[in-house]
């Protein structure tokens, strides 16, 4: 046999070392002469993390979802090896449920015989019973097992390699062995009507047990003369007149299966399938009856149940739900799972399928609740996995027969549904887009309905709106370390009751972004692979800030993941900078506008503009320091973030169209040197100039709310991205910066014009020059500085150069307009020699 070497282990090429806590055994079967005799035809097992000195490590072993399939030879490290017979070592073979066969191996001559698996805890080695499995002793001092999966998510079978002499006494369990009757059993059973075994019976001071009771051939179960059968679903514990009511999983077959073989189940502490008994035969009959072949359960306390037909169904155990909703959450997931998994009912109505749905999802988002930081990725993966095939089995039980055509569909808060069916009479030419509330998907089902033999199909379409919970975007391994975001819901699209499931062309997915995209990021559109996000058979067709278009040549579960390159660490250096800048600029806006309300003006000279500008801007910059320093405290509460951006869209804006006004006014005042103030108290009033001010900021952020009312509230608290809606802010920002350098440019070349004009008198020569300094300075006031910020992106220089300037046009408002103002020096001098002078006196 062929073997190549993975770390310190040499393994056959057809086996493959578990590398999470659940897998799937890759097989090589051994084929000889005798095809029918498993000593000849079993599948090799070699995987050394079963030895029983193997003690548990940080990942659990796990053999309850390997897709076990006939009978299996156990190897470590290429040595023959068998299940132990003694009792095992807590959390020994990598696992907690370490499982063994305690009732021994049988000799050669035993032929086949069936041994109950069971496991250690505290003081008892077979207190943990999982479903029995079959063994056979063969030539060559070996055996074969027929595993099956064990009844917990924590067990696994162990090996031993120490030698076992299979023609030397071994202790001999009872062998299940079924001799068919030479008579159909529907019309051969013995009559059990015994009305202690309703599942309404609760145990009185003793209990019943079936351990004891010789069985022999069928049995047909009454209570009181009135037909019944073995529940198919859970029953709750002490019940059925014992402690551990016994239930079939995998449900009733109908008349044509025949007889079937069914696992029992036994129920305690919240896990539905906590004992693994014997499993028995079952027949359905003609006259909507079934017979059973029962034999002796495994375990003491335990007993047959039995139920009116019309309430083993498929409808889950609620009154167990919600009682174990205060217990433990992960057991009562596991169970509402296994009773969604046993539900036999071909359909089911909506209003069942929405109440198991809820409850299903509500369970999950319990788990995560309480254990948000102790889930590991694997156990997610689990849950998630099994979730959407429960999901995916209840939608399909919506699905009937039709002629023509018909559609189903519900909203929950956790999931949407809608199921579109066609048959052979259908008159569509194309069946119409299945919506939710953020996806649809186009199908050719009608296509797909051609390639059926039945000439009818059913497609289901499901939008999970919490699901990226359990199937993280971080499931998505890609060469590159980057940040992945999940940009929609999760959805599935499956053909159920469908034959023939190949699709005629691709499948498209309309995907509504959920979260704020950046152009600048990576979009993939990628489905659910059993443990992981991949990209295979699926691509984005178009994109823009809203919406993704994704085709696929398949179906499945699918999602829009955002690959984001990791942020550059913060520049602590930059931080205290700008914080500094912040706080400096808020000083000399808070000096100008004192200065601007307390000093006496001439006539002439009309502060409005910038007394607005002052108030504007030191409220959007003190708003913008403090939320950004508390912003772990208001990013969760939403209304509130969302209510701060738009005050600070609305403040910054109403800053900008002030420097428009100021703008304005000293072009007025550049081009009519002698008569600016005559000509701004008949135009430009106070009133005139704050209605314009805060009306057209106001107005603006009025529109924006009302086209895009969720526009607000980024993660920074400041207006999103997506749907262009930062346009809102930028737009009106570039307008009013591209006029500004237009009468900014006017002014500069009307002071020049006016420089060459002036006479030569030195008075006047000074004034002028001053202008053109307080015109140059100016250029900081109007805003002009803010184009640098188009331009910041890698340059370090630009970034610090643009932070301080736009961080102090309150510092060069109080320059230009206070200190360099002869009166206002003047003004400050009293008041400071008026101050002194007080101090003396005292």
């Amino acid at each position: 046999m062929a073997f190549f070497q993975t770390g310190f282990i040499r393994l056959p090429i057809s086996v493959m070392l578990y590398v999470s806590a659940c897998t799937t055994v890759t097989q090589e079967t051994t084929t000889a002469a005798h095809l029918s005799d498993p000593c000849y035809n079993y599948t090799i097992l070699d995987e050394p993390w079963r030895d029983t000195s193997n003690i548990l490590g940080s990942v659990m072993k796990c053999d309850q979802h390997v897709s076990w399939s006939g009978w299996y030879r156990l190897f470590i490290n290429g040595l023959s090896a068998h299940i132990p017979e003694s009792c095992i070592i807590p959390y020994g073979c990598g696992t907690y449920t370490a499982l063994g066969i305690p009732d021994g191996h049988p000799r050669i001559e035993d032929g086949v015989v069936t041994r109950e698996a069971c496991a250690q805890w505290g003081d008892f080695c077979c207190y943990i019973r999982s479903f029995p499995i079959k063994v056979k002793a063969c030539p060559g001092n070996y055996y074969v097992y027929e595993l099956v999966s064990p009844t917990h998510c924590d067990a696994a079978y162990c090996a031993d390699v120490s030698s076992i002499n299979t023609i030397s006494t071994a202790v001999t369990a009872a062998t299940i062995s079924t001799v068919y009757p030479s008579v159909d059993p529907c019309y051969n059973y013995t009559v059990l009507d015994e009305p202690w075994r309703a599942n309404s019976s609760r145990p009185p001071n003793s209990y019943k047990f079936d351990r004891s009771v010789t069985w022999s051939g069928w049995y047909r179960l009454f209570i009181n003369t009135v037909s019944t059968q073995i529940p198919d679903t859970c029953v709750e514990i002490y019940s059925c007149g014992t402690i551990i009511p016994l239930w079939i999983r995998g449900g009733h077959p109908t008349v044509e299966d025949g007889v079937v073989t069914r696992d029992v189940c036994g129920h305690w502490d919240n896990y539905c399938c906590y004992y693994g008994s014997y499993p028995i035969k079952v027949k359905a009959c003609p006259g909507n009856y079934y017979v059973y072949e029962l034999v002796s359960p495994t375990v003491n306390d335990a007993v047959y149940c039995a139920v009116k037909p019309e309430t083993s169904s498929a409808v889950i155990n609620m009154t167990q739900q919600e009682r174990c909703n205060s217990q433990t959450f992960g057991g009562c997931f596991q169970n509402l799972l296994e009773q969604i998994e046993n539900i036999t009912a071909q359909e089911l109505p909506l209003e069942t399928v929405q109440n198991i749905l809820n409850m299903a999802f509500n369970t999950s988002e319990k788990i995560l609740e309480s254990s948000s930081s102790s889930v590991n990725a694997a156990d997610l993966a689990s849950y998630g996995n099994r979730l959407l095939k429960a999901s995916e089995k209840l939608i399909s039980t919506l699905v009937k027969p039709v002629d023509t055509s018909d559609s189903v569909s519900f909203t929950l808060a956790a999931v949407e549904g809608q199921v579109f069916m066609v048959g052979p009479q259908v008159t569509l030419d194309k069946i119409p887009r299945l919506d939710t509330t953020n996806s649809s998907v186009d199908i050719d089902l009608l296509g797909i309905t051609r390639n059926n033999n039945e000439k009818s199909a059913a497609v289901a379409f499901m939008s999970y709106n919490m699901m990226e919970n359990l199937l993280k975007p971080d499931f998505f391994n890609t060469p590159k370390d980057t940040i992945k975001t999940m940009m929609s819901t999760v959805i599935s699209a499956t053909l159920p009751k469908t034959t023939n499931t190949k699709l005629t062309k691709p499948v498209n997915f309309t995907l509504k972004h959920i979260r704020e995209f950046d152009p600048n990021d990576s979009l993939s559109c990628v489905y659910w692979n059993i443990s992981e996000w991949i990209v295979d058979g699926c691509s984005v067709l178009k994109t823009n800030s809203s919406y993704t278009v994704c085709s696929c040549d398949h179906l499945s579960t699918f999602a829009l993941i955002m690959q984001t390159s990791h942020p550059p660490e913060s520049d602590s250096l930059m931080d205290l900078l700008n914080l500094v800048c912040v706080i400096v600029g808020l000083a000399f806006f808070s000096l100008a506008l004192l200065t601007f309300a307390l000093c006496q003006w001439s006539p002439g000279v009309n502060n409005v503009a910038r007394i607005n500008i002052c108030i504007s801007l030191l409220l959007a910059h003190l708003l913008f320091l403090l939320t950004q320093q508390f912003l772990s405290l208001i990013r969760p509460l939403q209304v509130l973030c969302a209510m701060i951006s738009g005050l600070l869209h609305f403040l910054f804006l109403s800053g900008f169209v002030w420097m428009f006004i100021e703008a304005v006014l000293l072009f007025i005042c550049v081009k009519n040197l002698s008569q600016i103030s005559s000509k701004k108290r008949e135009v430009l009033s106070s009133g005139f100039l704050c209605v314009i001010g805060y009306l057209v900021a106001l107005v603006v952020v009025c529109v924006s709310v009302g086209l895009v009312p969720e526009g607000y509230g980024s993660e920074e608290c400041w207006i999103k991205m997506d749907k262009g809606f930062i346009w809102s802010f930028l737009g009106p920002v570039c307008v009013i910066l591209a006029l500004n350098m237009i009468l900014f440019i006017k002014i500069v070349i009307s002071l020049i014009s006016a420089l060459k004009t002036l006479n030569a008198e030195v008075s006047q020569m000074k004034q002028t020059k001053i202008m053109v300094f307080k015109t140059l300075a100016q250029c900081v006031v109007l805003g002009c500085s803010w184009i640098l910020g188009f331009f910041t992106n890698g340059s370090k220089v630009l970034e610090i150069l643009f932070l301080i300037l736009n961080s102090q046009q309150g510092t060069f408002i109080f320059l230009i307009y206070c200190v360099l103002n002869n009166e206002v020096r003047q003004q400050y001098r009293n008041f400071f020699r008026c101050l002194c002078c007080g101090h003396k006196q005292h």
